[in-house]
């Protein structure tokens, strides 16, 4: 019950921040909070609860990642001079599926990294450049995505 109320408190405040507060989304938002609490409790059951005050803490690095993914691409794309070496790479992961599907959206904002999908376990990973150490980061955002559902991953930084 407590997860379910947590979700429900977090689903609620990203629809209030995304309709500003305005009345007339109020049952809209009622509605789609309740549907995203439900989705939530079946892809990462309750078992791994989010805990609320380490995401607080990785957004920041989130954005930042982000925005520096994002200057990259555009920079290799404008930027006939940069190297580029495509490739394929597969993760393998023992994060819940909910999870695992969160480090894949993660991963994909990460600079010239883009997950494909998901396969037994580990994450099939397109690289621009698989020179360029972008896969060295990826078992950092592992252990973070496993410290925000409160689950240790061994050999975690």
């Amino acid at each position: 019950m407590k997860a379910v109320i947590h979700r429900a408190l977090l689903f609620a405040a990203v629809w209030l921040v995304l309709t500003g507060a305005d009345p007339a989304g109020f049952a809209a938002g009622l509605a789609v909070s309740a549907a995203a609490v439900w989705l939530s409790l079946h892809l990462l059951p309750a078992r791994h609860p989010f805990k609320l005050w380490r995401m607080a803490l990785h957004f920041p690095r989130f954005v930042i990642g982000s925005v520096r993914g994002g200057v990259d691409v555009a920079l290799r794309a404008f930027s006939p001079g940069l190297r580029l070496n495509p490739g394929w790479i597969e993760v393998p992961s023992d994060l819940p599926d909910g999870a695992r599907a969160a480090l894949g959206g993660e991963l994909s904002l990460m600079p010239g990294t883009l997950v494909a999908g998901s396969a037994e376990g580990k994450l099939i990973v397109h690289l621009l450049d698989t020179d360029a150490g972008f896969d060295a980061a990826i078992p950092r955002e592992e252990a973070e995505i496993a410290a925000l559902i409160g689950r240790a991953r061994a050999g975690a930084p």
